[in-house]
Formats: C-alpha cells, structure tokens, sequence
C-alpha cells in the first residue's frame, strides 16, 4: 500500500499534504501522510476491536476510505478528523457485529427460559417452526418489522425507509412483537409439552 513513494518532502504539514492530495488525486502524497498516523489508526482499531487482525484490516480499511472521503471533505485538522474517521469505522464494525449476535441470540431468547430442549439440531428446526408459525398470527406490522429487523438484519432507520413507519412506531413494534411472539412460542411448547405427557 505505502511501500513505494516519490520524492515527496517530508517537511510538508498534513494540510500542504491533505491539499496536495486533493488537487492531484496522487495516491502517493496520500501514503506519504497515512503513514505518519498508521501507528495511531492501528491503536485505535485495537481498542475498540480488541483483536489484532481485525484491526490490522481497520488500517486498510480505512485507507481506502480515505481516498474517497477525503476527495469529498473539506478538512482543516486532519490528525483529528482521521481520529474520528477511525473511531466511525470502528463503531460500525461492532454494531454490524451485535447486530448478526443479537439476531441469532434473539430467535431463541423468544421462548421461555425454562423451555426443555430435546436435542440438538432436531430442537433448533422445531423452534423455527414454531416460530415462523407464531410470526404469521402477528398483526402485519409487527410481523413485517420483527422480520426485517431479526431475519433481514436491518437496523431501526433501515425499516423506517423501507416501510415509512415512524422511528418510534418502529422500536413499538419490534418490542411489542416481541413480546407477542415469545407468548406464542410459549403457548406451543407448553402444549406440546402437555401432549407429550399424555
């Protein structure tokens, strides 16, 4: 990425360079400054990241989006912009992350805690059964936001653009579905359960 360089001065501010950059489009002024701050773009993605690789990725990462973002961005305090640049990056990394965690987690969080399983993967297809099945008694609204938000992945804005349902009418949904969806799945299994008895 930054191996080779022209004769660039080193005398140069992050600004002279920040603008060089800019008019010339030259990806070797922009190496030229993204190396001074590689150490502190590592150190930030692994404070947030906590894991060598990724934040190994990070710093490339977040090269490549400097050489559009910067083009698009007019920046006075670059040191500082890359900061916040970096902590974005990262933040959106972890939320990506508990968002895949929770969507798995949740599906199986609806039922009720006490819920004996039967076996492995045998169990894990029956409660999607039960729950796609309690999913259709929902109203629609709240059958269509639990899916998008747990099965599609989307995030609340997400499904504010994708069904023009309000924010909070949003966050009302998935909670109250939720909510609705775990009684659901509770009432199969206590039934079976039941059944299973007789």
């Amino acid at each position: 990425m930054v191996s080779f360089l022209k004769n660039i001065p080193s005398e140069l501010t992050d600004e002279e360079l920040v603008y060089s950059y800019r008019s010339t489009g030259d990806l070797d002024i922009l190496s030229k400054l993204y190396q001074r701050y590689m150490s502190l773009v590592y150190g930030v993605c692994l404070n947030f990241l906590k894991d060598p690789e990724d934040a190994k990725d990070g710093v490339m990462s977040i090269y490549e989006e400097l050489i559009i973002k910067l083009q698009k961005h007019e920046v006075t305090q670059f040191k500082g912009w890359l900061y916040q640049l970096c902590k974005n990056y990262c933040l959106m990394i972890l939320r990506t992350e508990k968002k895949m965690i929770k969507s798995q987690i949740d599906v199986s969080l609806v039922q009720s805690e006490g819920t004996v399983h039967l076996n492995g993967e045998l169990d894990k297809e029956e409660n999607f059964k039960h729950m796609y099945f309690c999913l259709a008694q929902l109203i629609p609204d709240q059958r269509k936001v639990l899916e998008l938000f747990y099965l599609e992945i989307k995030c609340y804005n997400e499904i504010v653009s994708l069904t023009g349902i309000e924010w909070k009418q949003v966050k009302s949904l998935i909670q109250n579905g939720r909510r609705n969806l775990k009684i659901c799945m509770d009432k199969q299994m206590n039934e079976i359960n039941a059944f299973n008895k007789t």
